[in-house]
Formats: structure tokens, C-alpha cells, sequence
């Protein structure tokens, strides 16, 4: 049977998820480890990218393990974990059905986003918060997050890799999308059945300017649902990865 993984990681020391040729992604870590358990070579399929700098609470992602092994699906948790670095941990192995894929069989994911508005980012916040100093409208912001909810064109919200077919998908279905009060600043939480490239980071860069008086609300809904045929806008401001935290993949 496939075995899935909930796997949790630091994003920072890595080139993003997805494997290349540097070998300095979190994938690339992970195959390393399981070859060395398994004693021969092993695919890992994930459940989707993340960015360079982008973190991960639950990460998931399957693999086939050999047809002679008979390791307990928990014992291959330690197992990887004392061969990976400790800012990547196997939070979970269980066995799956035959037919499932960490990507094809997910209905959604839950990403959040972390905003520090203290006038100084404390140094453990390093890379784990977008440090915003600048004074935040919270109500100005939940109205901009508000805009987004329900199914959309989310064009305007997404960069692109270059290999974009003519009648590419770019609807998608923001489920919540919600801010809450921290000690030190905001968390913005985002539920969706899917998520275009750096759509994450695109939206909430512009709520944040909306949220700061330097994007008007009538401006940031006209980027949505752009009519074919007129010049496409964009959205103006890619927030950093620092903030941002894979927090769930969904499946049924």
C-alpha cells in the first residue's frame, strides 16, 4: 500500500519544495532520506510546491514503499527524521488506499500568513513574519479579504512559470478568508480548493495596501473578474514568503 506523509519544515535554508538540480529543496532531502532506508531508489510525489522561503505545518506527500519491506508505517517516522536536518520532520506516516495521490486527491488546501506590526521585528521572527511597521486599517483589511471569498477569476493574482496554455483554468473558490489579532500583529488565514502560483502572496499584498490607504477597495475588486479582451491588470504587490505557512492539505 502507498504510504502518505505529513511532513513539517522550515522553509528558509531551502530552494523551495519541488526537486532540482541544486538539490537543496525539501524534496530533494526527503528522497535522500528514504533511499537510505529503503537501501534503493524511491519516488516521492508531493502535494503541490512551495516557494523558496514558503514554510509548512502538514506538507503531504506519498511514496510506494519496496514490495519486501515490512516496516511498520510509524517506524519509518524516526527512521527519516534522524537522517533529514532538523529544520524538515515527518510529523505522520499512514498507509493509504491504492488509488490515492497527495496531489490529485487533495479538495483544498489552508494556508496562513503572518504579519508583524511591532515598530521592531524581534529577531526570532526572522523569516517567519512580513514585518509591517507601517500602520494597518484592520477593519480596511477584513473588508479587502472579504472581496475575495466565493469563486472567482484570480488572473490578476497570479505570476506566471511560462508554461501557460491558451485556455488555462484560472478560476478558483476562496472558502474563508479571515484575520485574526495577534500579540504582535495579524494572521490572515486562507481556505480555497486550490491555489494558482504565488496567488497566496498576491492576495495578501494587496489586501495589505488596501489595509495601508495605497489601493482603493473599487481599484482592488476591478482586478477580479476581468473581462476577455481588456488589457489585464495586476495585482501591484507580491507579499514576501516570509509570512506564509502551508497549514493543511485537504482530501475527503
Amino acid at each position: 500500500m502507498p504510504l502518505k506523509l505529513t511532513i513539517a519544515y522550515d522553509g528558509r535554508p531551502y530552494n523551495g519544495w519541488q526537486s532540482q538540480a541544486c538539490g537543496n529543496t525539501v524534496q530533494d532531502f526527503i528522497v535522500k532520506a528514504l533511499e537510505e532506508v529503503a537501501k534503493q531508489p524511491l519516488k516521492l510525489q508531493g502535494s503541490g510546491r512551495t516557494d523558496t522561503g514558503v514554510h509548512a505545518l502538514a506538507q503531504t506527500a506519498h511514496f510506494e514503499p519496496p514490495p519486501e519491506s515490512s516496516m511498520n508505517p510509524c517506524n519509518w517516522v524516526p527512521a527519516l527524521n534522524c537522517k533529514l536536518p532538523p529544520t524538515i520532520r515527518i510529523m505522520a506516516c499512514e498507509e493509504v488506499a491504492q488509488d490515492f495521490h497527495s496531489r490529485f486527491s487533495a479538495i483544498g488546501k489552508i494556508y496562513h500568513y503572518d504579519l508583524c506590526t511591532d515598530p521592531v521585528l524581534p529577531p526570532l521572527k526572522a523569516g517567519l513574519a512580513w514585518h509591517l511597521p507601517r500602520l494597518l486599517d484592520a477593519d480596511v483589511l477584513q473588508q479587502a479579504l472579504d472581496l475575495f471569498k466565493g469563486r472567482h477569476d484570480f488572473h490578476a493574482f497570479a505570476a506566471y512559470r511560462g508554461n501557460e496554455q491558451p485556455d488555462m483554468d484560472w478560476f478558483r473558490t476562496i472558502h474563508r478568508a479571515e484575520m485574526e489579532t495577534l500579540a504582535d500583529g495579524y494572521r490572515i488565514s486562507w481556505v480555497g480548493d486550490g491555489f494558482l502560483y504565488k496567488m497566496v502572496r498576491f492576495l495578501t499584498g494587496a489586501a495589505v495596501q488596501a489595509a495601508q490607504g495605497r489601493l482603493r477597495m473599487d481599484d482592488l475588486a476591478a482586478l477580479l473578474d476581468q473581462a476577455p479582451g481588456l488589457p489585464l491588470g495586476k495585482a501591484p504587490n507580491c507579499a514576501p514568503a516570509d509570512g506564509l505557512y502551508l497549514q493543511q492539505v485537504l482530501y475527503r
